[in-house]
């Protein structure tokens, strides 16, 4: 199985959209943080990010179907961190180990020092996936609510897989 990304562009804001609310709609209705969950954003806020210039929004695709997709800020400013918010795999997808390749991918092609990310801390699964892959938590956390805390992590080096 292997795994690709493939540049998505302002014709894929309707495509891209539908995914992101599939692929987060279980954990929006788990954590009901509507404000923040990508599951819950608008097609205009997609295509906005699209046109970003220090946005890369990428498919990622197995062979030809489309499984999920990540999106990378890069301002490819030396010593500002990139960010992957956010990245997701459909839920017929997910636990293959997809979501990990995605990632060493994207720090392939942007350069794998500098990066940070947040999750959701109840969610261990995706704390323990980004920690595999070299990211250290900040200390910092933000409380969503009463169900819900964002955890940040960052990767300074290349000291994941």
């Amino acid at each position: 199985m292997e795994v690709t990304l493939s540049r998505a562009n302002m014709d894929d804001v309707e495509e891209l959209h539908a995914m992101q609310v599939r692929a987060f709609k279980e954990l929006l209705e788990k954590y009901q943080d509507f404000d923040t969950n990508p599951g819950n954003e608008s097609v205009e806020k997609v295509g906005a990010r699209l046109q970003q210039d220090f946005t890369f929004f990428y498919y990622i695709c197995i062979g030809q179907q489309k499984v999920g997709a990540v999106r990378v800020v890069d301002q490819k400013e030396s010593g500002k961190n990139k960010r992957i918010s956010p990245i997701f795999i459909l839920p017929e997808f997910q636990g293959k180990g997809i979501a990990q390749e995605a990632i060493r991918l994207c720090e392939e092609a942007h350069g794998s020092e500098n990066w940070e990310l947040d999750t959701i801390l109840e969610e261990s699964r995706n704390c323990y996936l980004y920690e595999k892959m070299g990211y250290r938590r900040t200390g910092r956390t933000e409380v969503i609510n009463e169900r819900l805390t964002l955890v940040f992590y960052e990767k300074k080096e290349a000291d994941g897989i």
